[in-house]
């Protein structure tokens, strides 16, 4: 039971480190289209 529990841990940390390296290289692009939205003043408190 103790080895199991060692490799589940394991395993967790090398996905969460894989997962980090990940979106630390990953080149997001950027969007192709701008989006501009007008927005009523109704919405901002006063």
């Amino acid at each position: 039971m103790k080895k199991l529990a060692s490799i589940i841990i394991i395993g967790a940390l090398i996905v969460l480190v894989g997962g980090g390296l990940f979106l630390a290289t990953w080149e997001i692009p950027v969007p192709a289209t701008e989006i501009e939205r007008t927005i009523p003043n109704d919405r901002f408190p006063r």
